[in-house]
């Protein structure tokens, strides 16, 4: 079923409800824009749509640039961790263990994010 989108600009026809997804979640359609099916004569507004509702808007700022907090943190803190294992005292070894263990549970935390994540669209 073919959708038609009408924006301030114009109007678009898209093959399917899916790709009039992507085109939200690219920013490509506001939630503001008007959606129809092509045999319908009923316009409705992007953002009611509950598809469209539920796709996730691209993001911007430091959430946009990925996980690189996370895991620079993670690999300060495993330096950390090695240098202290690396020492004499074995209180300096114990404490770096804990840390190690610390760093372990941040990597897995980043995969875990990194797996739920959805595939890039082409």
């Amino acid at each position: 079923m073919r959708y038609i989108v009408r924006t301030p600009d114009g109007e678009l026809t898209y093959p399917s409800l899916g790709d009039v997804e992507r085109a939200y979640t690219q920013g490509l359609v506001d939630p503001d824009d008007e959606v129809r099916e092509e045999s319908s004569s009923l316009w409705r507004k992007a953002g009611s749509l509950p598809v469209l509702a539920q796709a996730r808007r691209p993001s911007s700022g430091l959430a946009a640039r990925g996980q690189w907090l996370p895991v620079a943190g993670a690999v300060l803190v495993g330096a950390l961790a090695l240098a202290l294992v690396l020492r004499d005292s074995w209180h300096l070894r114990i404490l770096g263990i804990i840390l190690a263990l610390v760093v372990s549970s941040m990597l897995t935390r980043v995969t875990f994010k990194a797996f739920k994540r959805p595939p890039p669209q082409p």
